[in-house]
């Protein structure tokens, strides 16, 4: 059968069909991958069977891979991939981060160049709850009104970390993240669409007041992710789930804790902001 595209939402959120990528792809069938991939931000391959090197590969097909700040937590012999779990080891300590991303955010725009994309495997997943999140920041630009279009306009937001938002970072991982500045409405590079680019990580709008710093961070808050924006995946075992960092904000459900939820997460290079 023929590779399928299925629409998840008005916005965003595509179902990549009848496709095993464990398998090496066409340029054919890979270019309309990555068309569907800039199309929807959010790509869902179901029911694939993906040991770590399949996973590596699949994602490199999109640039050079990251390798997260976060050591302790990387797959052993695989340090491309990020493990997202609530297992422990034999003594006891997480093997992966617990509780992450539970807040609206894009992946390390703490940084000078940002995550274009993450590629996250649901390999142990519990039977309810962890679901994740994911607001289109396009559809997000695209409601604002014209006042608030030209009052973002040109603005550039602070990104950082601190305990808060980063409280499985060691004081000298915190160290080594500087707060670095980023448009706040950015254009994607692939497609010259507008996007809000902001989330947890921002700490303040640059170059007006503070008192205006605060008005508008109140007003992104209660706007970025209405729900008409927002697609929720509901995770299978065997799902692969990319999301486009460049145009999404994505926040991840609580589950009850005495259940397993373990994913492997690779992460792709990006270009820094314009």
């Amino acid at each position: 059968m023929s590779m399928t595209i299925t629409k998840l939402h008005d916005h965003v959120g595509a179902e990549i069909g009848n496709i095993d990528l464990t398998r090496p792809l066409e340029a054919a069938t890979f270019a309309t991958i990555e068309n569907a991939f800039y199309e929807n931000s959010v790509l869902v391959f179901r029911s694939q069977d993906l040991l770590p090197e399949a996973h590596i590969a699949f994602s490199r097909r999109f640039g050079p891979l990251e390798v997260h700040i976060l050591h302790q937590y990387q797959l052993a012999n695989h340090p491309e991939i990020l493990l997202l779990s609530n297992k422990t080891d034999v003594e006891g300590n997480p093997i992966g981060l617990v509780e992450a991303g539970r807040y609206w955010h894009t992946d390390v725009s703490f940084t000078e160049a940002p995550s274009m994309g993450s590629f996250l495997f649901a390999v142990e997943i519990p039977p309810e709850g962890g679901d994740t999140l994911f607001a289109s920041q396009f559809a997000a630009y695209d409601a604002l009104t014209e006042d608030w279009k030209t009052r973002l306009d040109g603005l550039k937001a602070r990104h950082g970390l601190n305990k808060t938002t980063a409280p499985k970072f060691t004081d000298a991982q915190l160290a080594l993240v500087k707060g670095v500045d980023h448009p706040l409405i950015r254009t994607h590079p692939k497609t010259g669409r507008k996007a809000l680019y902001a989330g947890v990580f921002v700490d303040k709008i640059l170059g007006v007041s503070a008192a205006e710093s605060d008005d508008i961070l109140a007003f992104l808050r209660q706007h970025w992710a209405k729900e008409e924006f927002v697609y929720r995946h509901q995770w299978q075992i065997g799902d692969l789930v990319m999301w486009d960092n460049r145009s999404i904000l994505h926040h991840a459900t609580p589950f009850d804790a005495q259940h397993i939820r373990h994913m492997h997460r690779t992460t792709v290079e990006g270009e820094r902001p314009v």
